[in-house]
């Protein structure tokens, strides 16, 4: 009998990449070709942040993550309870001068 073998990729996380960065909003524009969401690290009471990180995706790969990350808050919800964002401020309208934003 044929075993089938799995697709395996390897991925190197760099000792840099694995502290990861703290973030606590994102704002997300985009063209015909491409996502770019910018992670921006906002301080309380300051009035300017600092992006943190800047990722350039596909349309495509830009659902793909999407749909990962529906599908994740769903396990998670399921694990810990529903989260409650009735206590999230609404965000003010932002506009850079490209497509409308989202946070």
């Amino acid at each position: 009998m044929e075993e089938k073998k799995e697709n395996q990729v390897n991925i190197e996380l760099t000792d840099e990449i694995s502290t990861g960065v703290y973030t606590n909003l994102a704002i997300i524009t985009h063209s015909t070709s491409e996502f770019v969401l910018d992670f921006i690290q906002m301080m309380p009471g300051v009035p300017k942040g600092k992006v943190r990180s800047r990722i350039i995706m596909t349309p495509q790969n830009a659902k793909r993550l999407m749909m990962a990350l529906t599908e994740n808050m769903e396990k998670y919800e399921q694990t810990f309870g529903k989260l409650d964002d009735a206590g999230t401020p609404p965000m003010p309208p932002m506009n850079f001068g490209t497509p409308t934003t989202q946070a």
